[in-house]
């Protein structure tokens, strides 16, 4: 349990607040228009950035092309270390898929379609436009 910053057992903190300060999100305001946005859910509904927040609660938070599912275990109303920070919560995000299961972007036969962009300025060229 951390020691530093934590506010007393099951003391409710604002959702924007404690996700800024256990750092899933980078500063305040970025959480709390995240809240607005509908991609920060408590127990699976979005919430406003005043809702609190208490340990137990579930939070998802959609940001920068990822989720996070995290478990409050304590909470803070302070920004604290990253080390305070990740006793904070238990992550039950699942892990990212391996990079096989990405497909690789087809590439079409050359000659086939519409030219690209560095085609065409060959063609220009060949045919003497510049």
């Amino acid at each position: 349990m951390p020691q530093a910053d934590t506010t007393p057992a099951g003391t409710p903190v604002r959702i924007d607040a404690w996700v800024w300060a256990v750092r899933l999100l980078k500063t305040r305001s970025e959480a709390a228009t995240a809240c607005r946005a509908g991609h920060v859910k408590i127990n699976g509904e979005s919430v406003k950035p005043s809702q609190q927040v208490v340990p137990g609660d579930r939070v998802r938070v959609w940001a920068h092309h990822q989720e996070k599912d995290v478990e409050v275990v304590a909470t803070v109303c302070k920004r604290v270390g990253a080390a305070v920070a990740a006793q904070c919560y238990v992550d039950h995000t699942p892990p990212p898929p391996p990079r096989e299961v990405f497909v690789h972007l087809p590439q079409r036969e050359r000659g086939s379609g519409r030219p690209t962009k560095k085609e065409r300025r060959q063609l220009d060229r060949l045919r003497g436009r510049s």
